[in-house]
């Protein structure tokens, strides 16, 4: 396995290229010297001892651990039959979209009605593609102190990423899993690689560590060539977010002001700028997952860690081609539209509210699918919406789309600044400073074209302002556990062992009893 991460026949020129656009990587193949002298080793005499050697080196193992995110919404074939899996999880899943009923998932459409199985592929695949980002990251923490060429201050800092990286992945699978298994060194045991259940306790510990080190070893940001890249202020940010799950509101507090007061990120002056491809690792990103092409053959299914066309790399994200309306349903464009807004999210919206126009296609818009343009027309999706949001006139640019239609290039907005201050607000509501957080609120409310709210916040106007603003976004689920409003979303089909996900079964098998299921699955 050691070999296939660590080999990679490129030049130092899209090493660079790389750094900048960290989608476009040919992830698990790796650079072994520059293009000046290039000197490459077979297959069979590269191992961990051969390989982590120089800065491009380890450049090139890092970005292996951040491809792993994008596999998040990779499509596969072969491996698991991953399609958009992690869409399902995140949002398929909650009140704000439903599974059109004309359209051939049936996974979607059972995980749409709270029918939830430890067999089913979306866990599977998630667990994967987050114990593989873990992986990679231990591979680098582990090879930092052998013998290379890294400098003391290039060590500290590639430290500080793979620790950020690591602390990543145990958070999401902490919010999906609950209490998955705690990962902090590379088995070279065969016979004995199955890691147990960690406890809530120890998990927090571990990641609040990993981010700790990061935000005190990590750049507080990176030149041009190398966007993308976790900051000191990012590890900062996510440290908050952790206080917030761990209900250290005191802690959030603290955390929060410092990226709020001090850091880099501000509010970008219109909500539609956000997310458009001409806008990229803006003012209001925090961090964001990088996507490039086209490179290679713009071939949606060949997605980095989940065929066998590995070499390839990921080319894209296919959200235009499962969101966009069903050709099924008579729509333009050869597209799934397996998802669809609800009503229910469309009726929260205020009057006035500038969001909404940039989140969601309805009767009398003119819609945009990839090269077509023309009236939207509502019998295209059972519930008469459309996602719109990443995607709209300011998104048809055709460098966004590959040529087959399949990809786009436009990056996943995964933690933005208007979020951190709607957790924030949150933060201190917790601790009773109402007047602050209505401050916070209101900031995000006038960006939207909205009034400021017209008395002091309450936790009613928060949890509202949040399901708005990252509408389409992979929280809203995680915001409904962590608030315990599961029974008020979803009514007699809420069962309380929803607040977390089953382990895979086949990781339940594979363990030999070591990982332990979840209640109720």
């Amino acid at each position: 396995m050691a070999t296939n991460d660590t080999i990679m026949t490129s030049t130092k020129n899209k090493i660079v290229r790389m750094m900048k656009k960290i989608a476009s990587l040919l992830m698990i193949f790796l650079i072994h010297n520059s293009c000046n002298d290039l000197d490459l080793l077979p297959l069979d005499r590269v191992t961990t001892s051969t390989f982590y050697q120089t800065k491009d080196d380890f450049d090139g193992a890092i970005f292996a651990a951040y491809s792993s995110i994008q596999d998040f919404w990779g499509t596969s074939t072969e491996t698991l039959s991953e399609r958009g899996e992690f869409w399902k999880i995140t949002m398929t899943i909650t009140d704000d979209v439903a599974a059109d009923q004309n359209v051939s998932d049936q996974i979607s459409r059972d995980i749409d009605n709270l029918f939830i199985r430890a067999g089913e592929v979306p866990f599977a695949a998630i667990y994967t593609q987050i114990y593989e980002g873990i992986l990679r990251a231990n591979l680098v923490i582990e090879n930092l102190d052998g013998e290379n060429q890294l400098t003391a201050e290039e060590k500290r800092v590639l430290e500080g990423e793979a620790k950020f990286l690591r602390a990543f992945f145990h958070f999401q699978a902490m919010k999906l899993f609950g209490t998955p298994p705690l990962a902090t060194t590379v088995s070279t045991d065969l016979n004995d690689l199955a890691l147990p259940n960690a406890t809530r306790e120890a998990l927090f510990t571990q990641i609040l560590d990993d981010f700790g080190v990061a935000a005190v070893n990590l750049p507080e940001s990176w030149d041009e060539s190398n966007t993308g890249r976790a900051t000191n202020w990012a590890a900062k940010s996510f440290m908050g977010k952790v206080y917030v799950w761990q209900e250290d509101w005191t802690a959030a507090v603290t955390a929060f002001r410092e990226v709020v007061d001090l850091g880099p990120y501000s509010l970008e002056p219109n909500y539609e700028d956000v997310f458009a491809f001409d806008n990229e690792n803006n003012a209001e990103s925090i961090f964001e997952i990088q996507y490039g092409g086209p490179f290679s053959d713009d071939n949606l299914w060949v997605f980095d860690d989940t065929h066998s066309e590995n070499f390839k790399a990921t080319q894209g994200i296919g959200r235009g081609y499962y969101w966009d309306a069903s050709s099924d349903n008579g729509a333009p464009g050869n597209k799934l539209g397996w998802w669809a807004p609800t009503q229910d999210l469309v009726d929260a919206y205020e009057p006035g509210d500038e969001r909404f126009s940039v989140n969601i296609y309805q009767e009398g818009d003119m819609y945009y699918t990839t090269f077509t343009s023309l009236p939207y027309d509502p019998v295209w999706s059972t519930t008469g919406f459309t996602l719109k949001k990443y995607r709209g006139e300011r998104n048809i640019d055709p460098a966004n789309h590959a040529p087959n239609e399949q990809a786009d290039f436009n990056n996943e907005r995964w933690f933005r600044f208007a979020e951190l201050k709607l957790l924030y607000a949150e933060s201190l509501l917790e601790t009773g400073a109402a007047g602050d957080a209505t401050n916070q609120i209101n900031d995000i409310r006038i960006r939207a074209g909205l009034d400021p709210l017209p008395g002091v916040a309450t936790e009613d106007d928060l949890r509202r302002e949040k399901r708005l603003e990252m509408a389409f976004e992979p929280h809203r689920w995680f915001d409904i556990v962590r608030w315990g409003i599961g029974s008020q979303v979803f009514g007699a089909a809420w069962d309380d062992k929803f607040e977390v996900f089953p382990f895979p079964q086949s990781e339940i098998d594979r363990s030999g009893g070591v990982l332990e299921q979840n209640v109720g699955y």
